[in-house]
């Protein structure tokens, strides 16, 4: 695959904080521009957390808005700190540097890896029901998140999304590590990322709310945007 196209907003050691996730994918959209009023792209968005930026995005670019599931494998101990990522599909990441330099054994990553896809099959379910993922292959997908710190989750949905045979895959948050934002650019064909500050220690620190999305919210916004969808092709 070629050298993917990265847009990032200049480094900054302050830049501004997002109200919350709304207002951040709303600035988001307007990098997205060239995306909008295409028949060709969906806008998939990494559950819980992105699918709030995701459809003010999907809104904006009037384009579908779905769901790619992928979970965390949190270190033993620390779930907080990812030493990795599983996605629907089976695909599952590992950070081989944080595992070796930490001494996690591969018996103990198993135990995590059963664990977070009880919860990915729940949240599968619990969002999809019976309804089954969008066609994918030969679409432009913009694949959506509230912020990458070490990236683990997006490298996995990207992964996962290269299964489909998709024409793109643009990858898509507010605010990023620098250094995980040109990481990604080796998986995706795009990446933009609407702040890389030099200080980066969370993802939440960029916004003035960041509370946890729910699973209610969720699918509320999973429906809502349906409904508005239907309600734009008829008219």
């Amino acid at each position: 695959m070629p050298d993917a196209a990265t847009h990032a907003a200049p480094s900054a050691a302050a830049g501004r904080r997002f109200a919350d996730r709304r207002d951040a994918g709303r600035e988001l959209a307007l990098r997205l521009a060239a995306y909008a009023h295409r028949d060709d792209v969906t806008v998939l968005a990494l559950p819980r957390g992105g699918v709030p930026v995701a459809a003010e995005i999907a809104r904006a670019l009037d384009a579908p808005l779905d769901i790619l599931v992928v979970r965390k494998l949190g270190l033993p101990g620390q779930p907080e700190y990812a030493m990795g990522a599983i996605a629907s599909g089976d695909v599952r990441v590992l950070n081989t540097q944080v595992i070796q330099q930490l001494a996690i054994s591969y018996s103990a990553i198993d135990i995590v890896t059963r664990a977070e896809m009880r919860e990915l099959h729940r949240r599968e379910r619990l969002y999809r029901g019976d309804r089954p993922m969008p066609a994918i292959e030969g679409r432009q997908v913009i694949l959506v998140d509230d912020g990458m710190a070490t990236g683990a989750t997006m490298r996995a949905g990207v992964q996962a999304l290269r299964d489909l045979q998709p024409a793109r895959i643009v990858v898509a948050v507010p605010v990023s590590a620098a250094e995980t934002c040109h990481l990604i650019s080796q998986d995706a064909d795009e990446v933009v990322c609407g702040q890389t500050p030099e200080r980066f220690r969370s993802v939440g620190q960029w916004y003035e709310t960041f509370e946890q999305t729910t699973d209610d919210e969720v699918r509320r916004l999973l429906v809502g945007r349906a409904r508005e969808a239907k309600v734009e092709d008829i008219g």
